[in-house]
C-alpha cells in the first residue's frame, strides 16, 4: 500500500482527513502518530512534513501537508462523490468561501477553549487569567453565531441537500470544544440538528471511533505525564497567552 496518513485523531484536520479516506473506501497505511509526544519534531517526520505538522500524507514519493489541500488531492485522484466537493461552480465556490474563513474563526476559538479549559491548565498547570476564558468564549460564540446566519441558514448542510468538505471540517473544529466539557450545541437547536445530520451522513460509528480520543479528552489528560509536555510549554504559553 503506498499512500501513508500521518494522523493524531486528538486534531481536528486529522479527524477529517481520516473521515473523508474511511468514508471513501480509500485504502490507507494509517501512521498513528502522538502530537503531544512531539512526534511532529522527529527528524523521520521532517522528512515528510518540514512543517512539523499534523497531518501529511505520502503516496508513493509524493508528500502533502495541510488537510484541505490533502483531501482536495484525494477527491481528485479518487474521484470521491461530487457532492464533497461539487463541480458545479457556485456550489464548490460556496466549499471554497468556507474553508477560507473557518481557519481564523472557528478553527482558532474552537481550539482555544479546549486549550484554555483543559489542556493548558490541567497538563501544564498554568491558569489561564477569567478574562482570557471569557474573551475566548465570546469569540466563540461569535463565530458560531455566523456559522449559523451566514453559512449553515436554513439548509440541510453547507451547500444545500448533501454534505461537503465544508461540512466535515466544520464538525471537527466544532466537535473541539466539547473535549473540554463545553457544550456547544446547548441552545442552538438548528446547529444541533446540522450535527446529527452530518453524524448520521458520515455513519455513526465512523464519525464516533474519530472522535473518540477527544470525547475522552477529560479523562485522558488525567494520565498526562507533564514531563512530556514541558518542550511545547514555552512555545503553548506564548502563542495562547502572550
Amino acid at each position: 500500500m503506498s499512500l501513508e496518513m500521518y494522523l493524531d485523531l486528538f486534531s481536528q484536520p486529522c479527524r477529517s482527513v481520516y473521515i473523508f479516506a474511511k468514508k471513501n473506501d480509500i485504502q490507507f497505511d494509517y501512521k498513528k502518530i502522538s502530537l503531544f509526544e512531539g512526534y511532529q519534531y522527529s527528524e523521520e517526520y521532517g522528512k515528510i512534513n518540514l512543517l512539523r505538522k499534523a497531518p501529511a500524507i505520502k503516496d508513493g514519493d509524493f508528500c502533502l501537508a495541510e488537510s484541505v489541500a490533502i483531501m482536495l488531492y484525494l477527491a481528485e485522484k479518487f474521484h470521491t462523490p461530487d457532492h464533497w466537493y461539487p463541480a458545479d461552480l457556485q456550489k464548490r465556490a460556496r466549499v471554497n468561501e468556507y474553508l477560507s474563513w473557518q481557519h481564523s474563526a472557528i478553527r482558532i476559538h474552537g481550539s482555544k477553549m479546549l486549550w484554555f479549559k483543559l489542556l493548558i491548565p490541567k497538563a501544564l498547570g498554568v491558569e489561564i487569567p477569567k478574562e482570557k476564558i471569557d474573551n475566548a468564549v465570546e469569540d466563540l460564540n461569535a463565530s458560531l453565531n455566523l456559522f449559523e446566519e451566514k453559512f449553515l441558514q436554513d439548509r440541510p448542510f453547507i451547500v444545500g441537500d448533501q454534505i461537503s468538505l465544508a461540512d466535515l471540517v466544520a464538525i471537527v473544529e466544532i466537535m473541539q470544544p466539547v473535549g473540554a466539557g463545553m457544550d456547544v450545541f446547548e441552545n442552538r437547536p438548528n446547529l444541533k440538528a446540522w450535527k446529527d445530520r452530518v453524524r448520521a451522513e458520515i455513519g455513526v460509528e465512523l464519525f464516533d471511533e474519530a472522535h473518540q480520543a477527544i470525547l475522552y479528552a477529560q479523562e485522558s489528560v488525567k494520565t498526562m505525564d507533564p514531563k512530556r509536555m514541558e518542550h511545547f510549554k514555552p512555545i503553548i504559553v506564548r502563542y495562547f497567552l502572550s
